[in-house]
């Protein structure tokens, strides 16, 4: 499966969707610091933050200064988020360093969840797709060739329960049809989750049925919330089923921090931690060119500024260790958190173990490994299958 991988698009959102549910009080310095920090992690997608109304998200009240004093590199691009053309606005003053993010289709979307598009925007469903007849209208005339559908809360909600993938299809297909009278061919398709209803077999069930149903969809996008930790496991399902001519965007946070206050579960929400999904995908093949040892250094200088742990596992366990990062197999008991981290800051961090063992600890398997061997050879080979102690020998 290695290298039929679809193309992935990547954006980390920490600054964004992770610090607008913590403390309003965090100091820019931190956040400035934070920031830059994630610059020289490879990323190549960053959101700095939002431009909105401080009265309701407080949080992002000095996201001018952030935006005048953080370190932009070359390469990355910057994003904010912002809603209304106030927000535009503002954001235009900061362009560069920031680019103003457009949707690269005209898109018809909506929200599955009336009661969610209504306590999120004080929308309501209805509303969102009253639009829908404007939007085709305006990429008539502007002779927009192709367009994008979508939907937010796609497979279920906290306020009304579960959502049927043929109701998602169903809703996808009434855009769809909006755009084949008007001529324009639809290419792009989005699916959200702010309320954590994501679920492997429902993601891959929408994508292969959407294409299956659409051949021309080439591109899709995806929000997933993590609140019951489904996300990572979705993100796969996508990936598994997606071909290399198609491209996949997604999106999370460092140690998957993040939240929404609208949806019901705060700070719980949260997102596939950045970290978790860059090691995955390093390890399936995919290209991230993401220093994932960056990025554990930037979950502990946000579990620092914000004052607790993070829900990322990769930052806790460490990478799986590659060959010449392997474990110290005479390390003594490692039971703690502060301990685990060995893998980033050495054999200090256990001195003072339990130490259980009669005599030191050795297999002639990891000699194997420190001579540069694999630790078994291939079926045919001689190690361990034709050693006298082996019980089945050929």
């Amino acid at each position: 499966m290695i290298g039929n991988w679809p193309k992935v698009i990547y954006k980390e959102e920490g600054m964004r969707e992770g610090m607008q549910i913590e403390d309003a009080n965090i100091s820019v310095d931190d956040k400035v610091r934070l920031l830059d920090a994630l610059s020289e992690t490879g990323l190549k997608q960053i959101v700095v933050g939002s431009f909105v109304s401080p009265k309701w998200t407080p949080q992002m009240a000095r996201i001018d200064e952030i935006v005048s004093r953080f370190t932009p590199r070359a390469g990355v691009t910057y994003t904010a988020l912002a809603l209304n053309e106030r927000g535009v606005e503002r954001a235009k003053q900061y362009s560069p360093p920031l680019s103003i993010e457009r949707d690269k289709w005209p898109r018809l979307n909506c929200h599955m969840c009336d009661a969610f598009v209504r306590r999120n925007t004080n929308r309501s469903q209805m509303q969102e797709m009253e639009r829908w007849p404007q939007i085709v209208a305006q990429a008539q005339e502007r002779n927009v060739k192709e367009a994008g559908i979508g939907t937010n809360a796609s497979w279920g909600s906290n306020f009304l329960g579960d959502f049927p993938v043929d109701s998602l299809m169903t809703m996808l297909d009434k855009q769809h049809q909006l755009w084949d009278e008007a001529g324009i061919k639809v290419t792009s398709v989005s699916m959200g989750d702010p309320m954590s209803w994501c679920r492997p077999d429902k993601v891959e069930d929408s994508v292969v049925r959407v294409k299956e149903k659409w051949p021309e969809v080439k591109h899709f996008r995806l929000h997933l919330h993590n609140g019951r930790n489904m996300a990572i496991a979705s993100a796969y399902a996508a990936l598994r089923v997606l071909e290399p001519e198609d491209t996949l965007e997604m999106d999370g946070t460092i140690g998957g921090f993040g939240g929404c206050p609208y949806c019901g579960n705060g700070r719980a929400t949260g997102q596939a931690p950045t970290e978790d999904v860059m090691h995955m995908m390093d390890d399936m093949g995919i290209d991230t060119g993401v220093d994932v040892d960056k990025l554990i250094d930037c979950v502990w200088m946000a579990e620092e500024i914000i004052g607790r742990d993070l829900y990322g596992h990769v930052s806790k366990a460490g990478p799986r260790p590659t060959r010449d990062r392997l474990y110290d197999v005479n390390a003594p008991f490692v039971e703690t958190m502060e301990q685990a981290r060995h893998f980033k800051t050495g054999s200090k961090a256990y001195e003072g173990g339990i130490y259980p063992y009669r005599e030191p600890v050795a297999s002639p398997y990891r000699d194997r490994v420190d001579q540069g061997k694999p630790a078994f050879d291939d079926a045919g080979g001689e190690w361990p299958w034709k050693q006298d102690w082996f019980p089945v020998k050929d």
